[in-house]
């Protein structure tokens, strides 16, 4: 059953400046922020219970595309796009062992949060009966809180409209006349926030010059690659046992197998700190908040090499951390109504602010906790095993040199087991799926845990 969702009375179907600052990073970069998710069945998939699944997935957040303003200085709208936005994929039989070939293959395929589609899902059968199922969704139209919690009402057949228009219902004289008010209107806050900018440019000059995320010099022939990709697997019980054992918890934990993952390969401070970007869901209870990226965004400081014995400090900065985040807010985020005005050259920039990627050498990770119930019975049964992952849709190797490469991590508490997928790409390493993997392997090891790695 659709349900609408939205109050006629205070519809606003506008973008909010953080959305439009990643989808304008997007189009003046051609960097995607994307998500995946994987189910994996060791048997055949119920298949009208995927159909259904994929039938159910195009409402509320992932219901919708963006349209552009007709001014190039005006906020752009969401419109409606219920419904599947592209047909269900079902791939050829292959190997089990190509399976992680064509989970990257799915990330690659074209998403577009303007044209559609924003997200699309496809079906993989294994020459060992096993079955996958992978679904992949542009960050521009969710975060991952607000896209897990659409598959759960597909899962469960509950279908939202958030009541937004068709694409192309406006006349361009009447959409013309909306955004120039919409823009007048909002002249005083732009107004507010010029002087914001001023002022903190007066008062972190040197800082603001400095800021931004790390480049290096490339040289040689660019081209796309895949950035390796694995997924550690471990028994909750035994993950929460050894995050007590070392004074922290589960969550502390995440963030400290993070940072010596980022020592191993290379990616830490000259002061020997991992810095950790760490999105928190701010997401408002119920069903009407509409906003694509609602994250508040911490930034930490971990020592790699305390990690392994104790977690203590981790811990204690991680619950800090939440707390300045929550109770004072990056003054940063006060420039965004300057993002429809932001030249191109710029928005990258802007987006690096509103996600916190002007660190340097960060390294995100995204920690979503204990999934929403539902989850992983996307054919009417637990998947044996889920996993998420946040990749750039199209990479380079001369944008990931550029950013003295990367290294990202979703973790995940589903069915019983710590689920940690990273991503890594370091300048000069292997850069393997195989390289990633022992990497991966000695971590675990420095923390005497043991657990299976996909």
């Amino acid at each position: 059953m659709t349900r609408a969702v939205t109050d006629p009375a205070g519809f606003d179907d506008r973008l909010e400046f953080t959305d439009q600052a990643m989808f304008l990073g997007l189009r003046a970069t051609g960097q995607e922020a994307v998500m995946q998710i994987v189910w994996i069945y060791e048997r055949p998939v119920d298949l009208d219970n995927i159909r259904r699944f994929h039938d159910g997935i195009g409402y509320g957040l992932l219901g919708r595309r963006i349209e552009r303003s007709v001014l190039p200085f005006g906020r752009h709208r969401w419109v409606s796009a219920l419904g599947p936005q592209t047909e269900l994929a079902f791939d050829e039989q292959r190997d089990r062992a190509e399976l992680g070939r064509w989970i990257d293959e799915r990330a690659t395929l074209p998403l577009d949060p303007e044209h559609g589609p924003a997200w699309h899902v496809g079906v993989l059968p294994m020459t060992d009966g096993s079955t996958a199922v992978s679904i992949v969704i542009s960050h521009c139209v969710s975060d991952g809180g607000g896209a897990l919690q659409t598959m759960v009402n597909a899962i469960h057949g509950r279908r939202l409209d958030f009541g937004y228009p068709p694409p192309g219902s406006r006349t361009r004289g009447r959409a013309l006349r909306e955004d120039l008010r919409a823009t007048v209107r909002g002249l005083p806050e732009v107004g507010r926030t010029l002087v914001e900018a001023v002022r903190q440019l007066t008062r972190r000059r040197d800082e603001l010059t400095k800021s931004g995320a790390v480049t290096a010099p490339v040289s040689g022939p660019d081209h796309q690659v895949f950035t390796p990709s694995a997924t550690v697997c471990v028994k909750l019980d035994d993950w929460d046992r050894r995050a007590a054992e070392l004074g922290g918890n589960g969550h502390s934990l995440v963030a400290g197998f993070v940072a010596k993952l980022a020592q191993h390969i290379g990616r830490v401070g000259p002061d020997g700190m991992v810095t950790l970007n760490i999105p928190q869901g701010d997401r408002r209870p119920g069903d009407d908040d509409t906003r694509a990226n609602a994250v508040v965004l911490v930034n930490l400081a971990i020592d790699p090499a305390k990690v392994t014995t104790d977690l203590t400090e981790a811990r204690a900065a991680l619950r800090d951390g939440l707390r300045t985040a929550r109770e004072v807010p990056d003054e940063n985020l006060r420039l965004l109504p300057l993002t429809p005005f932001t030249p191109k050259r710029a928005v990258r920039k802007m987006a690096d602010v509103a996600f916190g990627f002007s660190t340097e050498l960060p390294v995100s990770c995204s920690n979503m906790g204990d999934v929403p119930p539902g989850l992983p019975d996307i054919d009417g049964a637990p998947a044996d095993f889920v996993f998420l992952r946040g990749i750039d849709r199209v990479a380079t190797r001369h944008a990931l040199e550029q950013r003295c490469g990367l290294l990202t991590v979703v973790a995940g508490r589903i069915n019983g087991t710590e689920t940690l997928t990273f991503a890594a790409y370091a300048p000069g390493a292997e850069n393997s799926t195989a390289w990633l993997r022992g990497e991966l392997e000695k971590t675990l090891a420095d923390f005497g845990l043991s657990g299976v790695i996909e």
